[in-house]
Formats: C-alpha cells, sequence, structure tokens
C-alpha cells in the first residue's frame, strides 16, 4: 500500500498510446489523491514482437508483462487498454477502476478521403486484428486484408507512404493521440460492432489494494464492459478472437449484441434486461447472449477461423 507522501509508481506499455492513456489516468489518480505518480514503462511480449496477433496467440500478449511487475511489487498500479486483457482474474490482483469508456467505435484511415464504399477493388487495407480482418472480408471481399503490426503513428504511416490504401484503427486510440484528423469514416457499431471493452481502461491494483485507484470507477462503464467481456469467456474465447460486442444502458435497459465470424458466415445474439431487475445484470445477460451463440453454431465458426 501507497503511503500519503509517497509516489505512486504506474506501470504501462511503452507505446505512444499506452503512456499518452496511463498519463491521464496518473494526472486523474494525482488529482484525487494528491499522491505524485511515476509512470514506468515496461516492455510486453506484444510489444517485442513482429508476428501477427493470432499466431502469439493473443490473450495476454500486452498484459503479462505488467501483471508480473504489479505482482513483484515493481509497481504500485498499472493500466490496461481493457480490450488486450484476458478474461481470467490474474491470482491476488483485482480491476480497481474501469474509468468513464470514450468512443467504441473503428474507425477507417484511407487515402484521398476515401470510405469503405468508395475503396477501389483489391485496394490494400491493413489491420491486425482478426475481428476487422473477418468484418472486412464479408463488407468488402474484394479489398486485400494485409495483417499489420505496429504503432499508430507507423501505420498511418504505411497509408501516407503509399503502401497501403487504408487502415482500420479505434477511434479511443486516434482520440488520446490527438490523431482524429486522420479518420475518413467512422464505422457503425450496428453493422461493425468491436471488440469487447474497446475504448475502456482498467486499472489494475494488487488486491487489497483497490483504494489507491477506486476513485476513477465508472460504475455504467464497467457494467457494459463486463457484459462483454462475460460473454468473451464464456465463448471461450481470447481477446484476438474474431467476435464483436456492443453493451449499452438506455432507460435502465441493459442490452447486449454479440457477434462471432467464421470464415465464410457469422452469427448474432441480442439479448436486453432491466438492470434493477437482476443482481448480476451484465453476467446474466451474457449468460443468454453466450448460450444463444453456442445454440447458432459459435464454437464451430471460431474454430473454422
Amino acid at each position: 500500500m501507497t503511503s500519503p507522501g509517497a509516489t505512486l509508481r504506474i506501470g504501462t506499455r511503452g507505446s505512444a498510446l499506452a503512456v499518452a492513456q496511463t498519463t491521464t489516468i496518473a494526472n486523474a489518480l494525482a488529482a484525487k489523491t494528491g499522491v505524485a505518480p511515476e509512470i514506468v514503462t515496461i516492455s510486453t511480449e506484444g510489444d517485442r514482437s513482429n508476428e501477427s496477433l493470432a499466431s502469439l496467440g493473443g490473450t495476454g500478449v500486452f498484459a503479462t508483462a505488467l501483471r508480473d511487475a504489479l505482482s513483484s511489487g515493481a509497481v504500485d498500479v498499472v493500466v490496461h487498454s481493457l480490450k488486450d486483457l484476458p478474461t481470467a482474474a490474474a491470482p491476488g490482483l483485482s480491476i480497481a477502476a474501469v474509468p468513464k469508456r470514450v468512443d467504441a467505435r473503428d474507425v477507417l484511415c484511407a487515402r484521398d478521403d476515401l470510405t469503405l464504399a468508395t475503396l477501389p477493388p483489391e485496394s490494400r487495407v491493413g489491420t491486425g486484428s482478426p475481428r476487422r480482418a473477418a468484418q472486412l472480408r464479408f463488407r468488402r471481399p474484394d479489398l486485400e486484408v494485409v495483417d499489420l503490426r505496429g504503432n499508430v503513428d507507423s501505420r498511418l504511416g504505411k497509408v501516407a507512404g503509399g503502401q497501403l490504401d487504408a487502415v482500420i484503427l479505434a477511434a479511443a486510440g486516434l482520440d488520446r493521440l490527438g490523431r482524429l484528423g486522420a479518420v475518413t469514416e467512422y464505422l457503425g457499431i450496428d453493422g461493425w460492432p468491436t471488440a469487447p471493452g474497446q475504448g475502456a481502461l482498467a486499472v489494475e491494483v494488487r488486491a487489497g489494494d483497490e483504494k489507491l485507484a477506486k476513485s476513477l470507477d465508472h460504475a455504467t462503464s464497467r457494467i457494459l464492459v463486463e457484459a462483454e467481456r462475460q460473454t468473451l469467456a464464456l465463448l471461450e474465447a481470447g481477446c484476438s478472437a474474431p467476435v464483436g460486442a456492443h453493451a449499452v444502458i438506455d432507460d435502465g435497459m441493459l442490452f447486449l449484441s454479440v457477434r462471432v465470424y467464421g470464415p465464410e458466415s457469422y452469427v448474432t445474439s441480442s439479448h436486453a434486461l432491466y438492470v434493477s431487475d437482476s443482481p448480476d445484470p451484465a453476467g446474466e445477460l451474457a449468460g443468454r447472449v453466450s448460450t444463444e451463440l453456442f445454440d447458432l453454431g459459435a464454437a464451430e465458426l471460431m474454430g473454422a477461423s
């Protein structure tokens, strides 16, 4: 536990995006607690490797080193992009806060202000996400999908340099980096569901130290991402699986829609309930949706992807 007047050591990946979002959390924690933050950058397997996320296994490649540093006491808090965090809890650790979620949408960043509909046939579109690749193939089977790794600037640079015609990125990341000017199209959630937890951060601490960060927790955002991520867990799918999900609360009702992609087809399930009608609305809704998805053949689709 960090004592008053001590420095709060906050662990993060070293990418520009990770440092930007961690700096936001560090400033918010400093404002609420009066404790001076120290940002500690940590190299992860996902940052060191140029292999595709699918070949790396996806789950945990960005989180394991951060969690190891937290468990060992090298840092007091770590900040994750929630979409990159395994759904299974880490022994001895606790998600103390899910700050207010920002824009969960994917965006297209294309040359010449092109949109997904106006990209010429055989245009080269880059993404490192199996979900986004599947969505591109269903929406525009005439495009060439190029597997892509690297930070936001390097990805945008491939469009500016002519190696690619477009890339698909997360609106939240571009916003945190001040790069929304690169967006040529926002992709609507209804037809283009995004990764479970996209647009949200997780502030993780050692179990028992939750008060270090619980002041940043946004209850509505936590319910939304828990519904999405619990469905992912019940599907036994990792964070790189071709699964899109979106939850929203409207007038007291929690809505959850999840889509699972295969090579040639996809299945979707959508359910809703009043938050006040259940002691565990996120878990109950995730159970309904995952059960229906399995009945529709989701396991076979994911196994074939």
